[in-house]
């Protein structure tokens, strides 16, 4: 467990709070309403409990130490150098502070920790998906070709960084 910010508490974590399962819900609602079927590629509650996978969700603790769930990420291994993120969300009432940002940097820390030399992830090129793109060409991800068993897509826009 680990303080990003001074309200915000990012932890490893198991999926099996309740509140991660409809927060992820909503994600893949979003996802859906964003993005035809055969271009969404969000992961479930399910496939993000497969081995390979690392899961993070942050908190927002107020001054009672009541918990509420502020983002998600993971990365998911693709092989011994190359990982792929995922899940990566921010309470839609909390975009817009940096706690996208802060998650972000705390992934990549934990993916140098694990060894992987690459970072990779596909996301949106359509409006909803703007913000996304944005924190992640300032974080230094660059446009890459498709990885993995990801094909060309006119509704997918691949990005990549060396760790």
């Amino acid at each position: 467990m680990s303080t990003l910010a001074p309200e915000l508490l990012v932890r490893l974590d198991d999926l099996s709070d309740p509140r991660i399962a409809v927060f992820l819900e909503e994600h893949m609602q979003d996802m859906r309403a964003a993005s035809p079927p055969e271009s969404v590629h969000a992961l479930d509650l399910a496939a993000l409990r497969q081995p390979g996978i690392s899961f993070w969700s942050a908190w927002l603790v107020d001054e009672a130490g009541v918990e509420a769930l502020a983002g998600t990420a993971a990365i998911k291994r693709l092989d011994d150098s190359h990982a792929e993120l995922k899940s990566m969300r921010t309470a839609a009432a909390l975009r817009g502070r940096g706690l996208a940002r802060a998650m972000l940097i705390h992934v990549l820390s934990q993916a140098r920790l694990q060894g992987f030399s690459r970072l990779s992830l596909e996301t949106g090129p359509q409006p909803f998906f703007a913000p996304a793109r944005g924190l992640y060409q300032r974080e230094g991800f660059l446009q890459c070709a498709p990885f993995g068993s990801y094909a060309e897509d006119p509704y997918s826009c691949f990005m990549s960084i060396e760790l």
